[in-house]
């Protein structure tokens, strides 16, 4: 095997996949990277048998060949060469020989035949988006998936398309972030995408009009662009059946400026955050009154309040909620305004552009202490 690439497109490559490698096994060959040569392109794949990641990329292949390197050892060689081509070869001791200006490294390698395949997917039903769509689909919802590993069906994300729309759904039991985009034809189809997928999809496309396609199988998910495709195992069990969970009435409501009330929050998280151990410990209480927010909190560290006027609608109200999970969601909305609405101090809140009907974001409220 020989060939001669950029530094730059392999890098971007290697960049696509080094998150596919595992990071805790006992089998040294899955922390590897496969190389293998084609024509005029080298293939790069990771696989930690739960995702898969193929990316392909132009290079002046001079012989034909595959290996399998150690990912970190090979990313930081490459990382730290300078800005020129560089030339990859097996030698006649089966070393990975990286050559660029006045640089030699010579790697171990491993034999490619162990490398396990990707699963072959059969796809039932599939769905195609720009690129840039599904970042942002992603972007505002990942935040909300669950990192409790005792309940494995809300560590992703719901897909789900119903007449033509994708709904994207993140829960952790204390939050819920929902984003729809109207797609093209599609079948009906719903399945729960692991969260780390998903985080690792957002790193690898690009803010683009290109198309992407995501297809659906029994027990497994494929995303699929021009030069890259990412294989990965479903999620089993039962989401929550959000569209009940999601208020449809309020009793008092307010428009308020985004950026003032983020920052109304970012503010008092730092005498809050200090002792925030466990959220349900020292909420930030919200004060509703006409034309008029006051948001506070109160603990061994200090007192802070914030005051907002606002828009209101209803009834008076005095709430409690972890203030990071209002950061997060305001932070994912692009809107100037947004419509906070509130039931009682507890039930949940909703919060949504104005303008946009097509992201929701509902927060579980905390009991405040008396």
């Amino acid at each position: 095997m020989k060939f001669i690439c950029e530094k730059e497109k392999i890098l971007k490559g290697i960049n696509s996949v080094i998150n596919g490698v595992s990071s805790k096994t006992t089998m040294p060959i899955l922390e590897g990277i496969l190389i293998q040569t084609n024509l005029h392109e080298i293939k790069l794949t990771s696989y930690d048998l739960e995702i898969g990641i193929e990316y392909i990329l132009e290079a002046n292949v001079k012989e034909q060949g595959n290996t399998v390197v150690n990912a970190i050892m090979f990313s930081e060689i490459i990382r730290k060469l300078p800005n020129a081509e560089i030339q990859i070869r097996i030698n006649e001791n089966n070393l990975l020989e990286i050559e660029c200006e006045n640089s030699l490294y010579k790697l171990a390698t491993m034999n490619p035949e162990e490398f396990p395949e990707l699963p072959k997917i059969n796809i039932d039903n599939s769905v195609k988006l720009e690129q840039t769509t599904l970042k942002n689909m992603i972007r505002k919802t990942i935040f909300a998936v669950s990192t409790e590993e005792n309940r494995p069906i809300f560590t992703g994300s719901l897909f789900e398309v119903v007449d033509n729309q994708l709904n994207v759904v993140a829960v952790d039991g204390y939050r819920l972030a929902l984003k729809s985009k109207e797609v093209e034809e599609s079948n009906n189809f719903s399945c729960v995408i692991p969260g780390k997928t998903l985080n690792e999809v957002n790193k690898i496309i690009s803010d683009s009009f290109d198309v992407i396609t995501v297809g659906i199988a029994k027990n497994q998910a494929l995303f699929e662009m021009e030069n890259c495709k990412i294989v990965t195992r479903l999620l089993d069990g039962e989401f929550l059946k959000y569209s009940n969970a999601i208020p449809q009435n309020w009793e008092t409501r307010i428009k308020v400026n985004k950026s003032q009330l983020q920052n109304c929050f970012e503010r008092i998280l730092l005498i809050s955050a200090s002792s925030i151990e466990k959220e349900k410990k020292y909420p930030v209480k919200i004060s509703i009154e006409i034309g008029r927010v006051t948001i506070s909190c109160s603990n061994q560290t200090g007192d802070a309040k914030e005051e907002i006027l606002v828009d209101t609608e209803g009834k008076e109200l005095e709430v409690g909620f972890n203030p990071r999970f209002f950061i997060d969601a305001l932070k994912a909305i692009d809107d100037e305004e947004v419509f906070v609405e509130f039931g009682t101090n507890r039930s949940p809140c909703i919060i949504r552009p104005i303008e946009a009907g097509d992201y929701v974001y509902m927060i579980l409220p905390i009991k405040m202490k008396d």
